[in-house]
């Protein structure tokens, strides 16, 4: 299969070309339709963001989902309507950001694991404190802290600023394979990727 031709940036290190916006109604469906989709969107937050190339998937059946206890202050967005952020503390260290998905009440959201940085270099280069781009955020923690991402922003609408999730250009070519970091659920192939990026948090299997 042909590898899709991704805009080059411009001078100032950003993709001239986005998609339209996506809706709610884009959330509005299984996690397992929602994450490879995401796979080539571009996702920004106060301007700031890029290609999304990684993503993982979690429904309230799978033993590794933060809602699969029950609802508590902490997951409670994540019983919510679609098309909202699931913003959560990794390990007491790193904020990570997710996309809640399916009707309300479900409970299942999509991790978003890594970016091809594109908009705002400037400003995640000093939020990070390193100039490597493939660093940035290359890592659910790394991007969260880029683009400026916190609790704060927990239960915002993703079609509304300062959130802009734009539509991929193209269709590119996922690849899957296990998730990362978990020990429950860990062969669940419900990880999804931008075959051939640099930027992915870690290689996929093969």
């Amino acid at each position: 299969m042909t590898k899709p031709r991704v805009p080059k940036p411009s001078s100032d290190g950003t993709h001239p070309a986005l998609g339209p916006l996506l809706t709610r109604r884009f959330f509005a469906r299984s996690v397992h339709e929602v994450a490879p989709e995401l796979i080539g969107a571009t996702l920004l937050f106060g301007g700031t963001g890029g290609i999304i190339v990684e993503v993982e998937a979690y429904h309230h059946t799978d033993p590794a989902a933060h809602s699969f206890g029950g609802q508590t202050p902490r997951n409670a967005v994540m019983f919510g309507p679609p098309g909202f952020a699931y913003v959560y503390r990794s390990y007491g260290i790193h904020w990570c950001v997710n996309v809640v998905c399916e009707p309300e009440d479900s409970a299942s959201a999509v991790l978003i694991r890594a970016l091809e940085p594109t908009h705002g270099l400037a400003a995640m280069r000093k939020r990070r404190g390193l100039d490597e781009p493939r660093s940035l955020c290359s890592g659910p923690g790394k991007l969260a802290q880029a683009l400026g991402i916190t609790i704060a922003h927990n239960g915002l609408p993703l079609d509304a600023a300062p959130f802009a999730i734009h539509r991929r250009p193209r269709t590119p070519e996922v690849v899957t394979g296990p998730r990362i970091g978990i020990t429950k659920a860990a062969d669940y192939p419900w990880r999804y990727g931008l075959k051939g990026s640099r930027f992915l948090s870690k290689p996929f299997p093969g």
